[in-house]
């Protein structure tokens, strides 16, 4: 009984340790990865314009070879169109896509990200530019549209949480909107979770899983962000969330936090400021 038992440990060791080398990442604790290996959905926030970040989200990808992965960076119809002929032509990948049009950090801090799964289907969740700004008119719940009301946007915010939500999208454009608009910022980020929700969804109802997510903080965090939409819609998805921080700095709760150095860039007030002058 004793030799079988040791010639079971034996196997175990042999059939981990493959597995643990198989997730190994310089920035990614071999914890943290085991994690997310047994989620159906793994959600990876960023900074967008930091490089370590995106060398994370890589790393992620790479481990975890999802069976598909959702863009919070591209719409549904650019995403339709990539596959690995794409991936491996940028300048194509661009056009295709029209990222110089999105409004993103460059395309190069992204593509390791895409070359570490490029099989992989890619389902895309950007909010075009007029339906965002049909939202600011109409509300978020009329953009969603018929499921609006399954994803909760037609629940008023608690006040607590809408306080806080205003507040922060005001900081975030250096206290330098009028008021009123800060409500309208807080429904389109609610109209934005709601899209990366239903396409998380979509993919695993395609494919099965596991999915991972690359999107902001912003969206991944769990008090307020797509998991609180993925709870309500599908509450049985075991789901993780890798927040990444900047100097320690990150608002939200997710399941682990990784830190990297602050990335030098200009005050994002200062258009603000030129324009008070």
């Amino acid at each position: 009984m004793r030799h079988a038992a040791i010639l079971i440990c034996a196997c175990v060791a042999f059939v981990a340790a493959p597995i643990r080398a198989a997730l190994a990442s310089e920035l990614v604790p071999d914890e943290i990865m085991l994690k997310m290996a047994g989620a159906d959905v793994v959600i990876v926030g960023e900074v967008h314009d930091n490089p370590v970040h995106h060398r994370v989200q890589r790393d992620v990808v790479a481990a975890l070879e999802p069976r598909a992965m959702v863009w919070e960076m591209l719409t549904a119809e650019g995403a339709n169109r990539i596959n690995r002929k794409l991936i491996s032509d940028p300048e194509k990948l661009a056009a295709a896509i029209r990222w110089a049009e999105l409004g993103w950090p460059p395309l190069s801090m992204y593509l390791p990200i895409f070359n570490a799964a490029p099989d992989a289907p890619i389902y895309g969740a950007l909010v075009p530019r007029e339906a965002a700004m049909g939202a600011m008119d109409a509300g978020p719940a009329v953009a969603l549209g018929a499921d609006a009301a399954r994803y909760g946007l037609t629940v008023p915010l608690p006040e607590e949480e809408k306080a806080a939500r205003e507040a922060g999208q005001m900081a975030a454009h250096c206290d330098a909107l009028p008021a009123e608009m800060a409500p309208v910022l807080v429904q389109i980020q609610r109209l934005r979770d709601a899209v990366l929700t239903r396409a998380i969804l979509t993919a695993i109802e395609d494919t099965g899983g596991p999915v991972v997510v690359i999107t902001g903080n912003g969206h991944a965090r769990k008090d307020w962000g797509i998991p609180s939409f993925l709870a309500r819609m599908q509450p049985g998805l075991r789901v993780f969330v890798l927040g990444q921080s900047e100097g320690g700095a990150i608002q939200g709760t997710f399941d682990a936090v990784l830190d990297a150095p602050a990335v030098e860039r200009d005050d994002p007030c200062g258009v603000f400021h030129k324009a008070a002058d």
